[in-house]
């Protein structure tokens, strides 16, 4: 018996039959994660008789799986994921009786699940075709694969109702159903025969009713994602049954009363994220009184859900908190000093609410954000988290990675200052603080945020000259200050080169060649707006005995597109 690993190469071109005619006695290739091309090798089975694992996974194969794989008796592991697959499944591999393992996911496959063909893979264990466009439903038959222990159907355009022969698949491990057209209840299944159940994704569907009672006798369950269906009622007292759970999204549906909830799951010692936004709407957020429990928790996503009230004392309890996402609420009140004392928060978005008040300093102290270097926990690829385009469109969900450090207090009514101490959080690489009524100058600390990529003050009350040292941040990509009152020259060379005019647009004593107005054709020192605004006026002085330069007014209303 032969093994051959080639696998994370940088080989290309066919996989050609002269290369393993010899090698009859073959039982497990390896080639994933390369550049091979053109159809799936359809004659290893014919001259390697003995193959029982073949794993082509992440190279650019293409076409149709080849109806001659049906000849590999012995194959017990066929893997071929990420690659440019067409076409149906072949009847003839599920001639293959002997797979345990079938994973094609992230490929252009179609057609439907037959029910006669998918029975006959009883030895099956794992199932993974997501990520492609099967349609139909999930046949029946499905539940007389008695091993199966993981099923992925993420990412296609399957429909219709889950059927109730997948509770006899009591050794499933996990099931993933989510971005398909999945419809109907989840209780047509009895959940309290699947003991072994750890993950459950239904996320992204259009599942009706209620959560089912039966989900709540799986004790196992780490993940729970039912997040963007239709589901309703309230949180049964009978959710705290699951004690192993890690992960839950509720996101995107219409449960209610909040404080219940909240009640519900703070039991739940092992939680470290929580997604139930868009959903208990208009309610009250559960205020100051004690909320023990959440002590692992790391993500809390309460957003878009309309809640009023203040931002509640228990959230200081949470120490070990990462990510709160509290936007497009209706929340009232000042921004709490106490939120400077999670010290492990590295993603901070309260946007769109009515907070008021100042912009406490108290804020600039959270260590990891004061840290060069994020060392989040979190898994990356556990979970997902919302993002909405504030169009009033639906949120989309995007993994953590795609969220980096990050402060939003945008779309408030705050006051007073820029504290000039947010120069400490050195880790930040968005900060927005867009549309409030901010006062007084443009902090030059900020130019200590060398991971700076986003930097939104616009809509506020600003005054004076733009800091040249902001020059230095050399991953600045998006920079609003529109509709302000700042004043002198803006800062050329450097990044403030590849800005558009509408990042200044709305200050009428703003200028500069890309403003229409330039600033009296006197050089200004590349990246150094103040001295440059104070030699200019040192000259204008001298030959015009404090004859000013005059700036004409411009205005044009424009937020990042």
């Amino acid at each position: 018996m032969k093994m051959v690993n080639i696998s994370s190469n940088s080989f290309t071109g066919l996989l050609s039959p002269a290369t393993w005619e010899t090698m009859e006695d073959l039982a497990v290739l390896n080639a994933s994660n390369n550049s091979f091309m053109g159809p799936l090798p359809a004659f290893l089975c014919q001259s390697a008789t003995s193959l029982a694992v073949l794993d082509l996974s992440y190279n650019k194969f293409n076409g149709s799986i080849p109806p001659e794989l049906g000849k590999c008796s012995m194959l017990q592991s066929l893997k071929a994921g990420h690659n440019n697959l067409t076409r149906t499944l072949s009847d003839e591999l599920f001639n293959v009786t002997s797979l345990r393992h079938l994973s094609l996911p992230n490929n252009r496959l179609h057609g439907e699940l037959d029910p006669a063909l998918i029975m006959k893979l009883t030895d099956l264990v794992v199932l993974d075709l997501g990520w492609n466009m099967i349609s139909g439903n999930i046949p029946d038959s499905i539940g007389q694969l008695k091993g199966l222990k993981e099923i992925s159907l993420e990412q296609n355009n399957m429909s219709g109702e889950l059927p109730s022969a997948l509770g006899n698949c009591t050794n499933i491990v996990a099931m993933n159903f989510k971005n398909n057209y999945f419809s109907g209840e989840l209780g047509k299944i009895n959940f309290s025969t699947l003991s072994n159940l750890d993950t459950l994704d239904v996320g992204s569907n259009k599942f009706t009713g209620t959560i089912p009672e039966s989900v709540y006798s799986s004790n196992k369950l780490t993940v729970l994602q039912l997040s963007f269906n239709n589901f309703h009622g309230q949180l049964s007292p009978r959710m705290r049954n699951l004690k192993s759970l890690t992960t839950l999204s509720l996101a995107g549906n219409y449960f209610t009363n909040i404080r219940s909830a909240i009640e519900i799951l703070k039991s739940f010692g092992n939680l470290t994220t929580l997604l139930i936004g868009s959903n208990f709407r208009n309610e009250e957020i559960p205020g100051n009184e004690t909320v023990d429990g959440f002590e692992n928790l790391k993500v809390l996503a309460m957003e878009n859900c309309q809640l009023f009230g203040k931002i509640p004392l228990w959230i200081s309890n949470l120490r070990n908190l990462e990510m709160l996402l509290l936007f497009m609420n209706e929340l009232s009140g000042s921004i709490p000093d106490w939120i400077g004392t999670l010290n492990f928060l590295f993603y901070i978005d309260l946007s769109y609410n009515s907070l008021t008040g100042e912009i406490p300093t108290g804020l600039m102290e959270i260590s990891m954000l004061k840290s060069d270097r994020i060392t989040t926990q979190l898994d990356p690829e556990g979970f997902e988290l919302p993002t909405y385009n504030y169009n009033g469109h639906s949120p989309r969900y995007y993994t953590i990675s795609a969220f980096p450090a990050m402060m939003n207090l945008g779309n408030n009514n705050l006051a007073g200052v820029v504290p000039s101490e947010i120069g400490q959080l050195k880790a930040l690489v968005s900060l927005i603080l867009g549309f409030n009524s901010l006062s007084g100058q443009i902090p030059r600390t900020i130019s200590n945020l060398t991971n700076l990529e986003v930097l939104d003050l616009s809509n506020n009350h600003l005054t004076g000259t733009i800091p040249g040292a902001l020059n230095n941040l050399n991953f600045l990509s998006r920079f609003n200050i529109s509709n302000n009152d700042l004043e002198g020259s803006v800062p050329h060379g450097g990044q403030f080169d590849t800005f558009p005019s509408s990042s200044f647009d709305g200050n009428p004593k703003l200028c500069a060649s890309m403003l229409t107005y330039s600033c009296d054709s006197i050089e200004v020192p590349k990246g150094s707006t103040e001295q440059g605004y104070k030699v200019m006026f040192s000259i204008a002085f001298g030959a015009f005995f404090g004859l000013g330069v005059l700036l004409d007014q411009l205005y044009l209303s424009r937020i990042f597109g």
